[in-house]
């Protein structure tokens, strides 16, 4: 079974940081877009960042453009968010996601999920 497992949430004053973690077992790793989703109290969720296989190229949402980064390490099947310069608007529950056979943005093309990590930012 493909298992995505998140970790690294948790509450965080405005300004700073923090660093999202997700291990995938279960699936060629190496084989996978993997993306991060966000949904915040409210609101619908929506893509944050995505990383290609290989890990050359990432995409962003414009909301956390300059501020987040996404990474992947094949070696350990693992996948990062760093967020920084963090504020209010970021509290959500983040969501690792993993996409078989090509990249893409769009929540509803992604195989596999996370359970989520909750991410609180306060003022």
């Amino acid at each position: 079974q493909v298992q995505l497992v998140e970790s690294g949430g948790g509450l965080v004053e405005a300004g700073g940081s923090q660093r999202l973690s997700c291990v995938a077992s279960g699936l060629t790793f190496s084989s996978v877009l993997m993306g991060w989703f966000r949904q915040a109290p409210g609101k619908e969720r929506e893509f944050v960042a995505a990383v290609s296989m290989s890990g050359q190229s990432t995409f962003y949402a414009d909301s956390v453009k300059g501020r987040f980064t996404i990474s992947r390490d094949n070696a350990k099947n693992t996948v990062y968010l760093q967020m920084n310069s963090l504020n209010p608007l970021d509290t959500a529950v983040y969501y690792c996601a993993a996409k078989r056979r090509g990249y893409s943005i769009r929540m509803g093309e992604y195989d596999y999920w996370g359970q989520g990590t909750q991410v609180t930012v306060s003022s």
